[in-house]
């Protein structure tokens, strides 16, 4: 889902115009940049904890040349979603699962042998009168 996409169902949701819904999506969004910045964590509750982490520096290769490399530290933002969010999450995968379950084995039980069509050359195809005008349809027969 992009942005756009989650502006357009929050501003269904709540009644808002989506231009109103962009700026508070948006501005929720550099909140949460700006604390992690300065404060290194934010929690959300029943959503998730995002936190700063620092990346040691370490030795790297190069995959091209295979030549051994020098990795910077950096820092990474670290997400640990909520107890509630996992269990929403849980709880839908484990209904598409069963549901995909359901529509695989409907599918395999009421698959029936597939007919298909062979074209034949005009050679093989019985001419019962002489005089009868064959159309490329003549030509195909279903196969069992």
């Amino acid at each position: 889902m992009t942005k756009k996409e989650l502006v357009k169902l929050i501003s269904e949701e709540i009644g808002l115009s989506q231009l109103k819904t962009e700026k508070i999506v948006q501005s929720t969004f550099d909140m949460i940049v700006n604390v992690l910045a300065t404060e290194g964590r934010i929690e959300l509750r029943n959503f998730g904890i995002f936190n700063v982490k620092k990346r040691a520096a370490r030795k790297g290769r190069n995959p091209r040349t295979g030549h051994q490399i020098e990795v910077a530290e950096k820092y990474i933002v670290n997400f640990k979603p909520g107890k509630e969010m996992e269990a929403k999450v849980a709880r839908l995968l484990k209904k598409n699962r069963k549901r995909e379950s359901a529509e695989l084995l409907r599918h395999e039980t009421n698959a029936s042998p597939a007919r298909e069509k062979v074209l034949l050359p005009k050679s093989v195809v019985p001419d019962s009168s002489a005089d009868r005008v064959h159309s490329p349809s003549d030509r195909i027969l279903d196969s069992e």
